[in-house]
């Protein structure tokens, strides 16, 4: 088991379900049913940032299907956790880079440990400035 991101063409939850149909739809779905506005705070660096600016993470795939050759979208509301890009890759590089959170962890424990991690260290970089 990894939680590393896979690289290249094969990699078909990247190249292909995040840009598929069923996904626009589920990140609509989330967006309307998780704020009020269509604006949401970061959950790594805290800022309030509307739809087009945020990123979902996935925090588990069980959702993620492909049923007969077409993708589907079947998330949690709270399997999606809002971030900014570049939190989401500061996210995606503390997993990648840990070896207990890349190969000895559930994808579910790896993210949130990460994502604590990450607003720990976001908070300092704020106070300091």
């Amino acid at each position: 088991m990894t939680n590393r991101r896979r690289t290249g063409l094969k990699n078909l939850y990247r190249n292909e379900f995040l840009r598929s149909p069923a996904w626009f739809a589920r990140r609509d779905r989330w967006f309307r049913t998780c704020t009020n506005d269509g604006t949401v705070a970061c959950a790594a660096c805290g800022v309030v940032t509307a739809k087009a600016g945020l990123e979902l993470h996935h925090r588990d795939y069980q959702g993620v299907r492909i049923v007969q050759g077409t993708w589907q979208a079947w998330e949690d509301d709270e399997d999606l956790v809002p971030l900014h890009p570049s939190c989401h890759e500061l996210l995606h590089r503390l997993i990648d880079r840990d070896v207990v959170l890349a190969q000895h962890r559930t994808r579910r424990d790896a993210s949130d440990h990460a994502l604590r991690m990450l607003q720990l260290k976001l908070e300092h970089v704020e106070a300091a400035s």
